[in-house]
């Protein structure tokens, strides 16, 4: 991944090897032509080759550069806002469709993972969402009444509860969600374009795509060496797109988040803390989350970017901060950091965009990229394949719209987020 270890960190030196791929050179042909190999686009492509929809992703750099490779592996249920929020926004039928498609959509996740045999570090025990002080308890109330009238597997847990299942007296509860667990990010996006490229999808990497157009009612698609010609695009470049679809970055504020993985932990340590390997986040403004990954090292994030001064404010935050959470651990030693984008619109929704004729795509995952991404590129294809009609997909088709002061908001998150982690570095006690 452009030989930077701040990019993928960890994922990228602990996942299986990437199926063989190679940059596009000359003219191909193909049903469906899918740019970007993330989450979507990988999610797309082998839905619509095992219906026998030839598919050919172009990718600009390598599969799962973008925040498929980067993010902490939480294969959570639902979006950020409220289910009664998110049906407030988008009506009663988008919104409920949304919910139930979004509420399943980890079991989506997990049931490839089963089927295609992908070697992800899948964990299945569910993540817990944990309240700072007696505000988060409240909205962890607040979620746990909605989504149990919902029918929903979640359980708010006390205070003591809470410890046990996290090792940490610092929380007031958490919400348990059994729908929910972790995976390893890279890894299950390197599954998926492996499955993809077994069901009869091509895969090039190292093409970014320079134009679009329209030939004979077709789309031809161009790379610097190559060209694609297919009767649809789908655009799966989401927070990262460049080229002829930027305006789905425009659409979207970059929220900068960062992982450090520590050396792995002595048995006694994994067992006291998160004994059951839930996925763990916090309800501050300036949240954290934290996980195992198979090996037992402890991979703890939050928002802001490893660069410039972040850099060091960001570590010495994540130091006192696990030393807060965990005095067990004693001193910790990180082998591993890296950070990527989040796209955040300006609902916290994700959009579901016809930019064109026959070109589509979905984006703005607002941080839940791995389940989100994988059931509604799997909508993509049903819809491609005339299995899935327009209006009964589970957002309505929208324009891309422009924020406007997107890069004072971009300043506010990286560098709010190092006045935050720098106040709360010295002050010994405080997660």
């Amino acid at each position: 991944m452009l030989n930077d270890p701040r990019s993928h960190g960890l994922w990228e030196r602990t996942a299986p090897a990437a199926p063989p791929t190679a940059p596009l050179t000359g003219s191909v042909r193909a049903d469906v032509v899918i740019v970007g190999a993330g989450y979507t686009g990988l999610s797309a492509a082998l839905h619509l080759a095992e219906s026998g929809v030839s598919a050919v992703v172009v990718e600009a750099v390598e599969i799962g550069f973008g925040g498929a490779g980067r993010n902490v592996g939480l294969v959570n249920a639902g979006m950020w806002v409220m289910p009664d929020q998110l049906v407030s926004t988008l009506g009663p039928v988008y919104g409920e469709r949304l919910i139930e498609l979004l509420g399943n959509a980890p079991r989506a996740v997990f049931d490839l993972i089963t089927r295609h045999g992908i070697a992800c570090e899948d964990e299945r025990s569910g993540t817990l969402h944990c309240g700072v002080g007696p505000a988060g308890l409240r909205e962890l109330e607040q979620r746990a009444d909605i989504w149990q009238k919902r029918g929903a597997p979640v359980r708010l847990l006390d205070a003591r509860e809470t410890a046990e299942k996290v090792g940490t007296t610092a929380y007031t509860g958490s919400l348990l969600d059994l729908r929910a667990g972790t995976i390893q990010p890279l890894a299950y996006a390197r599954g998926l374009a492996t499955a993809a490229i077994a069901a009869g999808a091509r895969i090039f990497t190292g093409s970014p795509v320079q134009s679009a157009s329209q030939t004979g009612g077709k789309w031809e698609v161009k790379t610097p060496d190559g060209s694609v010609t297919a009767d649809w695009v789908v655009v799966a470049t989401d927070a990262y797109s460049i080229g002829p679809w930027v305006q789905l970055r425009t659409e979207q504020v970059h929220l900068p988040y960062f992982n450090l993985a520590t050396e792995p932990l002595s048995d006694a340590m994994r067992e006291a803390i998160l004994p059951e390997r839930q996925g763990v986040w916090d309800t501050k403004s300036v949240l954290s989350s934290y996980r195992f990954d198979r090996r037992g090292r402890l991979v703890f994030g939050s928002v802001g970017a490893l660069r410039g001064t972040g850099t060091a404010v960001h570590r010495a935050w994540a130091q006192r901060s696990l030393a807060a959470l965990f005095p067990q651990l004693g001193p910790v030693r990180f082998e591993s950091e890296w950070y990527g984008q989040i796209g955040m619109t300006k609902d916290k929704l994700p959009r579901f965009h016809r930019l064109d004729r026959n070109v589509i795509g979905f984006s703005g995952y607002n941080g839940r990229g791995i389940a989100p991404g994988t059931v509604l590129g799997r909508c993509l294809a049903e819809h491609i394949a005339g299995k899935l009609p327009e209006a009964e997909m589970p957002l309505p088709s929208t324009a891309p719209d422009t924020l406007s002061a997107r890069a004072v908001q971009e300043a506010v998150y990286e560098y709010g987020a190092q006045a935050t982690h720098l106040v709360g570095a010295r002050l010994p006690g405080k997660i």
